[in-house]
Parts: C-alpha cells; structure tokens; sequence
C-alpha cells in the first residue's frame, strides 16, 4: 500500500530507523516515525506518540500543525522544526509555535523550493524563521550534529 511504499523509499535512503508511528508507542532516538494514513500523529509530555483522527486541519490528516504544536509542547526548545516544498499552508502555525518554545525554525527557501506556497506562508507566519536552499540545510543540520 502506499504508506508502506513511503515507508519503504525513505528507508532506502536514510540510515535512521523508518517505521509507521504506533499509538502509544516511545520516541526512540535514531527513528523516523511517519503518520499513517488518515491519522493526526501528536508528541505526547512523557515523550510518546499519540494517533487521532480529529477534524482535518487544512483539509488534511495528518497535519503538520497538529505534530509540530504537539511536539512544541513536549520538546520546547530541543525542537527543531522544519517546512519544506508543499502546495498549502500547513505547518506554517506549528513552525510559529516551535519558535515561541524556543525551538529552531527552518524553512526551505520558498525562492528555490519545488511547490512555494508551504513554506512562503511558513515565513509569513513564523518571520524569524530561517529559510534555507535544500543544500544549506542539509550542512546546518551535518553542523548541529557535529556540535
């Protein structure tokens, strides 16, 4: 199926642990964790993820605004927080409320990214936030993991 597919395409490009998130189930470090189809995916306080299907947010779920609110109050400033290419304006809410945790902001650049409207309403909504070319955020975050 295609959760599956995406599942599987990430975990043959990266050297972190790819999985479908489970509800209930304990962040561990070194994993990336994907929404399953038609589920808001939240960071719980005690560091656990949580599945709902609320209300769409945007006409979409999962949201990225539901994650990364969620994850803004579980992590604060420990968070990073980051809006690629996308054709609507999710995530341009939680990319604010990463911030106000303390957390770091980034954004592709909406100049040199595939669809713009995603990350250009991110940077309307969070200005603070740092928009980088694909290439640049790949070495900040090579810089972050270094130091």
């Amino acid at each position: 199926d295609r959760d599956n597919a995406l599942v599987n395409l990430l975990k043959a490009k990266c050297q972190l642990e790819v999985k479908e998130a489970e509800d209930k189930e304990s962040i561990g470090p070194g994993h990336v964790y994907l929404a399953p189809s038609d589920h808001h995916l939240l960071v719980e306080a005690d560091r656990t993820l949580a599945l709902s299907v609320d209300e769409l947010v945007l006409y979409s779920r999962p949201s990225i605004d539901v994650l990364f609110e969620s994850a803004a109050d579980a992590f604060g400033p420990r968070l990073a927080g980051v809006v690629l290419t996308g054709a609507n304006e999710d995530g341009a809410q939680g990319l604010r409320a990463i911030h106000a945790a303390g957390g770091l902001a980034l954004i592709e650049s909406p100049l040199t990214a595939y669809a713009p409207t995603m990350p250009a309403a991110a940077l309307a909504a969070c200005a603070q936030a740092r928009a980088l070319t694909i290439d640049a955020l790949q070495s900040h975050f090579l810089e972050l993991a270094e130091g």
